[in-house]
């Protein structure tokens, strides 16, 4: 489970900036990630990941769903602000039509890597949410009648991706349960997630996603959990963890490019959360 500050800022600085309601945009919204996006798929399983309790959702109008937050998470105000009437279900309760308009697969603790947090139990790692999406694709082959018309469909949806927080927090910065991190140089490490990485956005891309998002990693090292267990003076953020951040970041992007000159029918875009969050972190007053 990732624990750090800036989500609840970046919601209200998107409420601020562009309001909480938006002419309709796009038909569907397809969400892939993990506790910062989760809003449900992880309560049937058997996990310490999940937040179908309260205090979590104190601020929900729905209470506690299984969002790791107080409220809203951010997906669920960009859907607002793309106009759709609700917000995106979780992959464990969608059904029907109701799919046509996007699915949420987030599932917290997940990672790139399979393995990635399993020391808190279940968990729907990136494959595993890709092969839920290639699921979701033929009821909406089934639903629209073949699978031209739900190609057609399916390019006009956001794709929006964001894993990787729990490949360092719950793996490789995790030595008492993983040996990734003394069989792996920062380099190498964020090199292997970005090739696993690239697997599931071309498997994502050959069932019909065209517009994607792909989001990076914040300021791991600058999160609660690690300024408790690894910051000498509690308030200093844990430089070797951002370090490895950012080069993993500096990858993202890089794969950003090499999707987009590949494949000229589809939109790759970075969204840089790192700086995002810093700016938060470091101007408080002005959000």
């Amino acid at each position: 489970m990732e624990k750090w500050y800036g989500v609840s800022g970046l919601v209200l600085v998107l409420s601020l900036f562009f309001g909480v309601k938006g002419e309709p945009q796009v038909p569907c919204y397809f969400i892939f990630g993990d506790s910062l996006v989760d809003n449900g798929n992880n309560n049937e399983l058997r996990s310490l990941a999940r937040a179908d309790y309260l205090p979590y959702g104190i601020d929900f109008a729905n209470g506690p769903t299984g969002r790791f937050s107080n409220g809203r998470t951010t997906v669920d105000v960009i859907a607002e602000l793309l106009g759709f009437d609700d917000y995106i279900p979780p992959y464990s309760t969608a059904s029907g039509r109701q799919i046509l308009g996007g699915v949420n697969y987030a599932s917290a603790a997940a990672g790139i890597r399979e393995e990635t947090g399993q020391q808190l139990g279940a968990r729907i790692s990136f494959s595993g949410q890709v092969k839920n999406y290639q699921q979701t694709v033929q009821q909406v082959v089934n639903l629209l009648g073949d699978e031209d018309s739900a190609a057609n469909y399916l390019r006009q949806c956001i794709y929006s991706i964001g894993l990787g927080s729990n490949d360092y927090l719950n793996n490789y910065f995790m030595p008492l349960y993983y040996s990734t991190g003394r069989q792996y140089s920062p380099e190498e490490y964020a090199n292997s997630l970005i090739q696993e990485y690239t697997e599931q956005l071309q498997a994502l891309y050959n069932y019909g996603a065209r517009k994607f998002v792909l989001i990076g990693l914040g300021q791991i090292g600058c999160s609660p959990n690690e300024l408790a267990q690894n910051s000498g003076d509690g308030r200093t953020c844990v430089e070797r963890i951002n370090a490895a951040n950012r080069i993993f970041n500096n990858k993202l992007r890089g794969l950003v490019d090499q999707f987009n000159n590949a494949n000229s029918d589809a939109k790759f875009i970075y969204i840089n959360a790192y700086g995002i969050f810093q700016d938060i972190t470091s101007n408080p007053a002005a959000y």
